[in-house]
């Protein structure tokens, strides 16, 4: 789904970046040019970001125990 038309981005695209190592907005924003143009999509975005990362922090934690 598209997480911001002004730059055709979408949510599967976001959700690779943070897989790769993106873990904040700025990050995000300079690689992608994400929100740059009327900035609706930055919350959602964001909230992306946030359950991409949880997931990831879950995952560590689990092979940790």
């Amino acid at each position: 789904m598209y997480v911001c038309i002004c730059r055709q981005i979408t949510d599967k695209e976001i959700r690779q970046r943070c897989e790769e190592g993106v873990t904040t907005f700025s990050e995000l924003r300079a690689e992608l040019g994400l929100a740059s143009d009327c900035g609706r999509c930055g919350r959602y975005a964001r909230e992306i970001i946030a359950e991409v990362t949880s997931a990831a922090q879950c995952r560590a934690l689990s092979y940790a125990a």
